[in-house]
């Protein structure tokens, strides 16, 4: 995922001396995408990754300048020559890279913790930010599903501005940066994404690596097991929630969307046939069942599998053992949250 939630979580319990940087216009390729984030402290440590590697030392001395102005700054990186002097230091990734870097203030970090707020809750929040000619943030707003609308704006947020955020908000937008003859002034959109949340139905030995690798790609991961000796945090303690249980006791506690993902993996025969039971007819991002394809259609009595189950379950790397299946289940994951949705555009209206 794009970090942002390592990152709010470092800046809730932090007081100053923060630089926000994110990417917010790539020209050509690059290892990381508009919307990436990376977060430089006062005390000189760093979370995520902006590039492989080759940026970060630079970054880290423009931070500090930030820090010491108090004042937003972008910074471009050619990566497209290979020599061993240029930024890229001969990797010829072939692209060009804005960089917007950030000191977090009291204000910004205020509106940066209630969007913490708001993802965990599970909504999305829509993001723009006003760029003047040398690309400093000049104002900024949030809006979040439930339509609360929140930042720094100088005087009324215009009723055009209003509608053009609403329609944005409606179709996740590629980040990035557009142009507002309105507004006569660039705008940086991107939209925030709660957690992607996957469920893991059993707590064997084999759910190990998976939870521990998802949580490490950015999901939430909830585990649930009729066995209270097996569902604890000393044996999954990258999960972020436990729900013990049998299937019709836990189900209605899941609140399940079409952006959940659900791995089935009890290994007692009459567990899973419960949980396909309850789960069948659930729209669901993902639903996967681990064992054979034989075992899943014995499982709906001996039915063609449907195709919105996944079985047997992963990429088909050929993964043997617990900690291949789980990196395949993991990469199947993360194939599909990458997944392009079709683009709309949206030109603001005038007064």
């Amino acid at each position: 995922m794009d970090g942002i939630h390592e990152i709010l979580n470092a800046i809730d319990g932090s007081v100053k001396d923060d630089v926000l940087a994110t990417i917010i216009r790539v020209r050509g390729s690059a290892y990381r995408k508009e919307g990436t984030s990376m977060l430089f402290r006062g005390d000189g440590t760093q979370i995520g990754l902006l590039s492989a590697g080759c940026l970060e030392t630079d970054l880290s001395c423009q931070a500090q300048e930030v820090i010491n102005q108090r004042r937003a700054k972008t910074v471009i990186y050619d990566l497209r020559d290979e020599d061993d002097s240029s930024w890229g230091q001969g990797a010829g990734c072939n692209g060009v890279i804005t960089v917007l870097l950030e000191p977090i203030d009291a204000c910004l970090r205020e509106h940066l913790c209630k969007l913490k707020f708001l993802l965990d809750s599970g909504s999305r929040v829509l993001m723009i930010k006003k760029l003047p000619k040398d690309y400093s943030v000049s104002e900024y707003l949030f809006l979040s599903d439930d339509q609360q609308l929140f930042g720094k704006w100088h005087g009324k947020v215009p009723s055009q501005l209003k509608r053009y955020l609403m329609n944005l908000q409606q179709i996740s937008p590629k980040s990035g940066i557009t142009n507002s003859l309105e507004l006569s002034a660039d705008l940086y959109i991107h939209c925030f994404e709660p957690k992607p949340r996957l469920l893991v139905l059993g707590a064997g030995s084999d759910a190990v690596p998976l939870v521990k690798i998802a949580s490490k790609a950015g999901f939430f991961v909830l585990v649930s097991d009729w066995r209270p000796a097996l569902c604890r945090e000393e044996f999954f303690p990258n999960a972020d929630q436990f729900i013990v249980g049998f299937p019709n006791e836990v189900m209605p506690l899941l609140n399940l969307t079409s952006l959940d993902s659900v791995i089935i993996l009890t290994h007692h025969f009459q567990r899973d046939r419960e949980w396909l039971q309850l789960l069948k007819g659930k729209t669901l991002r993902y639903l996967g069942v681990l064992g054979s394809r034989a075992r899943t259609q014995r499982l709906l009595d001996g039915r063609e599998v449907p195709p919105e189950i996944s079985s047997p379950v992963g990429l088909p790397i050929g993964a043997e053992g617990p900690m291949e299946i789980a990196v395949s289940i993991a990469a199947e994951l993360i194939q599909l949250q990458r997944q392009k949705k079709p683009e709309k555009v949206f030109v603001m209206e005038g007064s």
